[in-house]
């Protein structure tokens, strides 16, 4: 049994877990992070590639991702830690009308939370990434604060950084029970011992439905399995993330850029979604990013892939996030469901968490979670997830 009481305990050590923990403790709240694994960052967000945008079509994760953004392109200059921060921009192509009419449409979305998106004609987008195709090319947006760093950098200094501030860390202690009394948390158990705090959150990515189902409340998040991969390094040709959500034969959509160092990093959104928990890279996803790849963009035809590794997109059924308070006890609050954003939004899902503890919500805050409630009926699909 923990000698003493914390103030809030993190289920999770990853993509949101950790930036959590540094938020909450910098705050001045006693903070404790419980993990299965031996290390932070050892789920879904080391198979992260590093984008970070507020590009989004709902103005709940726009809000988080301006958040994001400022954390991520400020870290160095505010704690000293270079993590390789790079604002390339996002590109999202368009070769069709139906993709051109939907980004168009988007931008009245993303002007009115004061993104500053705008659409390019061919030419002018030719201009930012020249080598893409130019064959059909109608255009598209370019979101010029967007940008992508080093996941593991990141994730580390992080770590790091809330440790720093005073959050305590376990790993290896798997979470079994959470304790309720009367329709409050109290606590929580694991296979090592007992931690006690009036407030827990549920920031266990892909294992959120079990840490869910401990107090007795059902989340509709299950993992969804998509592959990445990466080149050797090359003199650099492109700056910013490139977006075809055009669908094609297993795919529904991929994406790539050209880190700092070189390398160009690169996944893609199976279709079907292929759901499971099997983290094993396979021998399909190669040639099929591939064929993609080089049809968007020729020169890479010459690229030499070093590695590909498989990951999980925790998803929900219209693909936005879980975020609020639990219906099932009071002092439970759930972080879940990111759809494979969870690197990219952490940093913002954090500092709303950390409000939300203390009881410092704004308006703002509240519509976002109206937006994001794990109580919300699902309808729809959020566009750029």
């Amino acid at each position: 049994m923990s000698d003493r009481p914390y103030d809030v305990i993190v289920i999770g050590a990853g993509s949101v877990g950790v930036p959590t923990a540094h938020a909450l403790a910098s705050a001045g709240l006693d903070t404790l992070v419980l993990d299965e694994r031996a290390s932070p960052g050892q789920g879904a967000n080391k198979a992260a590639i590093g984008g970070v945008r507020a590009t989004h079509a709902l103005g709940a994760k726009i809000r988080l991702g301006r958040r994001s953004l400022e954390v991520f392109s400020t870290w160095d200059e505010v704690h000293g830690d270079d993590i390789e921060w790079l604002s390339g921009g996002y590109v999202f192509v368009a070769y069709r009308h139906e993709e051109e009419a939907a980004f168009r449409r988007l931008l009245l979305v993303q002007h009115r939370h004061g993104l500053p998106i705008d659409w390019l004609d061919a030419e002018a987008l030719l201009r930012v990434a020249p080598d893409l195709v130019r064959e059909g090319l109608r255009g598209g947006t370019l979101s010029p604060d967007d940008g992508h760093c080093s996941t593991l950098l990141a994730s580390h200094a992080m770590f790091e950084a809330a440790k720093r501030a005073g959050a305590t860390f376990r790993f290896g202690e798997q979470v079994t029970a959470i304790e309720v009394e009367r329709g409050r948390v109290r606590g929580v158990r694991t296979d090592r011992g007992r931690y006690a705090a009036p407030s827990v959150v549920n920031a266990a990515g892909a294992g959120a439905a079990r840490i869910a189902g401990l107090v007795g409340e059902r989340v509709d998040v299950r993992p969804d399995m998509h592959e990445a991969g990466i080149t050797e390094p090359v003199a650099p040709f492109l700056g910013p993330m490139v977006v075809d959500v055009r669908p094609a034969p297993g795919s529904a959509n991929f994406y790539f850029y050209q880190a700092r160092g070189g390398q160009v990093i690169f996944c893609l959104t199976p279709s079907p979604p292929l759901w499971g928990d099997d983290t094993r890279e396979t021998s399909a996803f190669l040639p099929m990013i591939a064929r993609r790849m080089v049809s968007l963009m020729p020169r890479l035809a010459h690229a030499r892939v070093r590695r590909t590794w498989r990951g999980l997109y925790p998803m929900t059924p219209d693909g936005s996030p879980l975020v609020g308070w639990s219906a099932a006890c009071d002092g439970f609050v759930h972080a879940v469901g990111m759809c494979g954003q969870g690197f990219m939004l952490g940093p913002g899902v954090g500092e709303l968490i950390t409000r939300m503890v203390r009881a410092e919500t704004t308006l703002e805050d509240d519509d976002t979670l109206s937006a994001l409630s794990p109580q919300r009926p699902f309808v729809g699909q959020e566009v750029l997830r």
